[in-house]
């Protein structure tokens, strides 16, 4: 779909550089759009509709785009769960009530390649931005065992990067920015709170109810309880 109408061309994102920020609709994501602002970023975000079972996040994305005052809104369609092979896109039980030990493996929620193929496309969309910086929220430490998500894959991406494209090879250099790689879900929620990110507008639940509400017992639900009672700050997730 087109970008939204947030008015990128207005004072408050003019002469200001441009940069990607992929937003998913969780709290991660939202505190990347934050700290990307704060970093002086007019700030692109890109969401995608992959062929993900519910729309809330996706619903999330756009009313988090526009309070958060992005620069612009876009929603991809890429329909890589057609493939299926994930229990976020395909008819596959989602897995519940796991202990944090033993989140280490790679779950059945994973899809096949999507940070790969997201930034792949975050990545282009730069390009004709005439922006160097891409921002997402990965995070090595509470990440559910995704591959995508580990220092070593976001530092071979940042290399193809640079020797894949017209800006890259033109003597710009072009940066992956992972501000949360190395912090805990605790830490991430007290930095976005310090930036005045609402958290009551995420949405983080892998099998919400017809009506929205987070299960509270899928692994990203169980992270994001944790990581509110482990930052002191009152949980405003609206629970099933």
């Amino acid at each position: 779909m087109p970008d939204q109408a947030l008015n990128p061309s207005c004072e408050n994102h003019a002469n200001k550089p441009p940069a990607v920020i992929l937003l998913s609709g969780g709290l991660d994501s939202s505190t990347v759009l934050a700290m990307a602002q704060r970093q002086g970023f007019a700030c692109h975000t890109l969401a995608f509709d992959y062929g993900q079972r519910h729309r809330n996040e996706l619903d999330a994305c756009t009313h988090i785009a526009s309070s958060m005052n992005a620069a612009s809104h876009r929603i991809f369609n890429l329909d890589i769960g057609s493939f299926g092979g994930s229990a976020l896109t395909a008819d596959i039980e989602v897995p519940k009530d796991r202990e944090e030990s033993n989140m280490t493996d790679i779950p059945i929620t994973y899809v096949p390649a999507r940070n790969l193929v997201f930034l792949s496309i975050a990545l282009a969309y730069a390009e004709t931005l005439g922006s160097t910086d891409l921002f997402i929220g990965a995070n090595a430490i509470d990440y559910s065992g995704y591959p995508d998500c580990r220092p070593e894959f976001i530092a071979s991406f940042n290399e193809t990067a640079n020797l894949a494209t017209k800006l890259g090879v033109g003597g710009n250099t072009i940066s992956v920015h992972t501000p949360l790689l190395e912090m805990t879900k605790a830490q991430i929620i007290q930095v976005g709170t310090e930036l005045g990110v609402d958290y009551s507008m995420t949405h983080s639940c892998y099998d919400p109810s017809p009506s929205g509400g987070a299960c509270g017992r899928c692994d990203s639900c169980i992270l994001r309880r944790a990581g509110f009672e482990q930052a002191g700050i009152k949980d405003p997730t609206n629970y099933a």
